[in-house]
């Protein structure tokens, strides 16, 4: 598969660089006293997800610095596909689950390791090109 599929390691629960069990905190703890809500980290990989707003729903799986780098990436050159609308949000993600070959309801930038995000820059950047007006 194009992809890690592991529920634990989707739901942040399980950090996939070590295979440890990852530890619930409060994001003030990463954000110098400031919280954004809860998120899973791995200490010893200093890697670390977010969760939905008011949950314990990881907004994916843990990220160290190299991938949350490239997840950031990816969204700002992904996002622009709809924000420039040139295809609506929920038909940009289907259009991204089939040149990913990766299920549908797991295409999530939060979800995906570094080659995924290299991969949605390419081609979120090449579509825009090719689709907006020169």
């Amino acid at each position: 598969p194009p992809m890690d599929e592991s529920p634990l390691i989707l739901s942040g629960k399980i950090c996939p660089y070590c295979g440890r069990e990852s530890e619930l905190i409060d994001s003030a703890e990463i954000y110098n006293g400031k919280s954004y809500g809860k998120m899973y980290i791995c200490r010893p990989c200093d890697a670390y997800v977010g969760c939905h707003w008011s949950s314990n729903k990881a907004l994916g799986r843990l990220a160290n610095a190299e991938l949350r780098k490239y997840k950031h990436e990816a969204h700002n050159a992904f996002d622009q596909i709809w924000e420039k609308n040139l295809m609506g949000r929920r038909k940009a993600y289907t259009w991204l689950s089939q040149q990913l070959g990766t299920k549908r309801h797991l295409t999530h930038i939060g979800m995906f390791d570094v080659d995924l995000c290299k991969k949605v820059i390419q081609l979120s950047t090449d579509y825009i090109n090719e689709h907006t007006p020169k």
